[in-house]
């Protein structure tokens, strides 16, 4: 869209990065939890994770029971059968299934005994090696019935991430709105600006479309002579030096070549000569000066 062409550098980085911001939370939150598919989605993974554990028992006929949410993205592994295992083991398949099923990165597991409810392994993922807690990895749990737990430990996050998103998008939305309101009045008084010509004695004089009209009769200007004549207009009966025409007119947008200045001059003097009040005048050794009568501006 045009206004974005027009923004500054600043408007753009804080844009951008909204954008970004947005777009962080948005994938968070669809990846992470989905609020009526997470827990059907956990039960999915734990279900694989409970397979593979019987798997590794040569246990292919005994039942991994249904799980259980036991509280708010708190989850239950229950099984027919006793079996032994290795830990690493368990951390190695509860992160693979849970990264196949993009579901958060941060939770506790605690492998529970049957008999006395009594903790006989556990661990915690934070989503950062260093501050995982992985205790006694190659010590196998000896034959026994176990369940498994599973607390997700980023619910604030889960719960959040979606509302913040949306909040986010909201804001920058309303942000671009403003600004496009803001530009956009901008540009109607720049284009009202542009549209309302300067009286030049009985001439009208339009520098955004390089012409001098007087009465139905238009002149056309060359931009050299648009350029010099908008100089003169916005200082009259003020004498301009020569070096400063020559440095706004000619050096700033190319080389000056020879008597340029002189040539054009003797050109608007030809076509401002149907207005007496007018002249544009040669200040010796100095420069020139657009004298323009009291009654004619």
């Amino acid at each position: 869209m045009l206004f974005v062409v027009i923004m500054s550098k600043k408007k753009i980085y804080l844009y951008a990065s909204l954008i970004a911001l947005t777009f962080f939370f948005w994938l968070f939150s669809s990846s992470n939890e989905n609020n009526d598919d997470f827990p059907e989605t956990v039960k999915i993974a734990l279900r694989e994770v409970g397979n593979q554990l019987l798997l590794s028992n040569q246990d292919s006929t005994s039942l991994v029971l249904p799980i259980i949410e036991v509280e708010k993205f708190k989850y239950k592994l229950s099984f027919q059968k006793q079996f032994s295992f290795e830990p690493s083991f368990l951390v190695s398949e509860v992160k693979k299934s849970f990264q196949k099923s993009l579901l958060p990165n941060h939770y506790r597991v605690e492998v529970i005994q049957c008999s006395d409810e009594e903790v006989a392994y556990s661990y915690e993922v934070k989503n950062q090696r260093e501050r995982d807690i992985i205790p006694c990895g190659g010590r196998f749990l000896p034959n026994n019935c176990y369940t498994i737990e599973v607390k997700f430990t980023n619910k604030t996050i889960l719960l959040l991430t979606k509302k913040v998103s949306f909040f986010l998008l909201l804001i920058m939305l309303l942000i671009l709105f403003i600004d496009y309101q803001s530009i956009r009045k901008k540009r109607g008084i720049t284009r009202d600006n542009k549209t309302k010509p300067t009286k030049l004695g009985s001439f009208h004089f339009y520098p955004d479309q390089n012409k001098l009209v007087k009465k139905a009769s238009e002149i056309s200007l060359s931009k050299k002579e648009c350029e010099l004549l908008a100089i003169f207009v916005a200082r009259p009966n003020e004498i301009i030096k020569r070096d400063e025409l020559t440095k706004k007119v000619w050096e700033d947008n190319g080389v000056f070549v020879g008597r340029s200045l002189d040539t054009y001059i003797s050109k608007l003097r030809k076509k401002l000569k149907e207005d007496a009040s007018i002249k544009l005048t040669n200040i010796h050794g100095v420069g020139y000066k657009l004298e323009i009568s009291n009654r004619s501006f």
